[in-house]
């Protein structure tokens, strides 16, 4: 059974930074895609970044390109999400997931995901 558990969501001031983690289990980690997207209250889930199953391709959102890093560690099983200069409108639950895709085009798509994590909240104060 494929579980994902995020950790590190919290309370940041705006500015500031949290490191969000993704332990992953029950299939082989280094061979998937693995993303990351958020849902704010009211509004559909987003794609926020994604990592190929090698780390070598990354793709992010334009609202956080710059300030957010994605990166895997695929002897830990983890992918992070390391989040900078945090603003008030990145306050949302933060999800992984994991899935296939065959191109960075599709990192974007959550129909390529079939796995997701049950959510961590990030709350960014002004």
């Amino acid at each position: 059974q494929v579980q994902l558990v995020e950790s590190g969501g919290g309370l940041a001031q705006a500015g500031g930074s949290l490191r969000l983690s993704c332990a992953a289990s029950g299939r082989t980690f280094s061979r998937y895609t693995m993303g990351w997207f958020r849902q704010a209250p009211g509004k559909e889930r987003e794609f926020v970044a994604a990592i190929s199953w090698s780390g070598g391709s990354t793709v992010y959102a334009d609202s956080v390109k710059g300030r957010f890093t994605i990166s895997r560690d695929n002897a830990k099983n983890t992918v992070y999400l390391q989040m900078n200069s945090l603003k008030p409108e990145d306050t949302a639950v933060y999800y992984c997931a994991t899935g296939t895709s065959y191109s960075s085009s599709q990192y974007a798509d959550p129909h390529r995901y079939d796995y997701w994590g049950q959510g961590t909240q990030v709350t960014v104060s002004s």
